[in-house]
């Protein structure tokens, strides 16, 4: 995309252009409560309707980041106006998470217009923006905020309603923003618009990515880290902190060592960028996400319950954490990397072995052999990438 005026609010292409700026990640920050807040929901309000409730939440809270991570993909940070509408997209985002606790209590109004504003209000004032880039670029965004706005229309109504119906209406909400992008963000008279026209900074995109996740595992260590300091000192405490503790950086391992990396090169090379960075980083970091904190959730329970046994629950949460990420994990690699990574799909076989002895293990040794798995992916990865120049297919 190119300048077209003097006033344009866009970033200059270039390996200067394309970097993350401090106040893109003093604006990620903001989520590191919004990542606590859903940690806390979920422990709160562990039962099967307490986990839908959570997931819907942190799919809300994941749209409206990596949508704005799309937005100063294009948009320069250093604009006035765009540092301006950050700043109220932070101001939001903060009375957003507040929100989250009782979100489907008395809060359910609140939560639902503090989305709409910065979902909307920020495509919006990108499609004014974009006039710069040109007519396609500016009927791209026309499309995604009569998605988004449509969708408004839903999170309103079910902010309105209680209980089962507050449910439903968001669903459809989330349903109508989450296949607009597979769509092609369709709408009758403006067509639809393409992969091509999708023009991203893969460095841009793997970066904030790579921030937003080193957010998140830091929240798991302080979660971790909060629990351990409010309890009395015992062996077995220690113990479940140096288990989340390890989980943790296992985790930040498989991640950061050979994934947004080469992330970054291969979206930079591709043919249609804008389709592999919508997969790679607008779909499969879902997982990730969803893991992390649920693997938060897992060291808390494993805390107040180290010796408990049979209870399935907690056993799915100490091993689901794990499992959610390596899902996470295996599609990013798959879909950035074009290689099938065979020690991902191990550990998920593996994690799903481990269940079948959940109701005879006590859960603080279900943990250890969460972590265990972790370790044992990434020794494989490791030990395969760095066999050779070129490395094996299966890895």
């Amino acid at each position: 995309m190119t300048e077209t005026h003097n006033e344009s609010w866009l970033r200059a292409h270039g390996h200067t252009g394309s970097r993350v700026t401090f106040l893109e990640l003093f604006f990620d920050l903001v989520f590191v409560f919004s990542v606590s807040q859903l940690s806390h929901a979920l422990f709160a309000h562990y039962t099967l309707l307490g986990a839908v409730e959570a997931a819907l939440m942190m799919f809300a809270v994941w749209w409206v980041w990596i949508f704005t991570a799309w937005v100063t993909n294009w948009l320069d940070p250093e604009r006035m106006p765009v540092r301006s509408m950050l700043i109220v997209l932070m101001l939001l985002g903060l009375v957003l998470s507040a929100s989250i606790p009782e979100a489907f209590g008395d809060k359910g109004l609140l939560f639902a217009s503090a989305y709409v504003l910065m979902q909307v209000g920020r495509s919006a004032f990108t499609t004014y923006a974009m006039r710069a880039a040109g007519r396609s670029a500016t009927i791209n965004f026309v499309r995604i905020t009569t998605y988004l706005a449509v969708a408004g229309v839903f999170w309103i109504s079910g902010g309105l309603l209680e209980h089962e119906a507050r449910l439903t209406c968001w669903v459809i909400a989330l349903l109508i923003e989450y296949c607009g992008p597979a769509l092609g963000f369709a709408v009758p008279g403006l067509g639809k618009s393409k992969t091509e026209e999708w023009d991203v900074s893969g460095a841009h995109m793997a970066e904030r990515c790579a921030l937003f996740i080193i957010i998140c595992l830091g929240e798991a260590i302080l979660v971790s880290g909060r629990t351990f300091s409010e309890m009395e000192f015992s062996v077995m405490t220690g113990v479940v902190f140096l288990i989340g503790f390890v989980g943790t950086v296992a985790m930040w391992w498989l991640y950061f060592r050979f994934g947004h990396q080469r992330a970054a090169h291969r979206i930079e090379h591709a043919d249609t960028p804008g389709s592999l960075a919508r997969q790679a980083f607008t779909y499969a970091h879902i997982p990730i996400l969803a893991g992390i904190i649920v693997h938060a959730v897992a060291v808390e329970f494993m805390f107040e319950h180290p010796h408990e046994t049979g209870n399935l629950a907690i056993a799915a949460s100490v091993l689901g954490g794990s499992g959610l990420f390596l899902i996470g994990n295996l599609w990013f690699k798959g879909a950035t990397s074009g290689r099938m990574p065979l020690s991902h799909l191990a550990g998920i076989v593996i994690l799903i072995l481990c269940a079948f002895a959940a109701p005879f293990v006590q859960v603080y040794v279900m943990g250890i052999l969460a972590a265990l798995v972790l370790i044992i992916v990434a020794a494989w990865e490791y030990r395969s990438l760095t066999r050779g120049p070129a490395g094996p297919v299966l890895h």
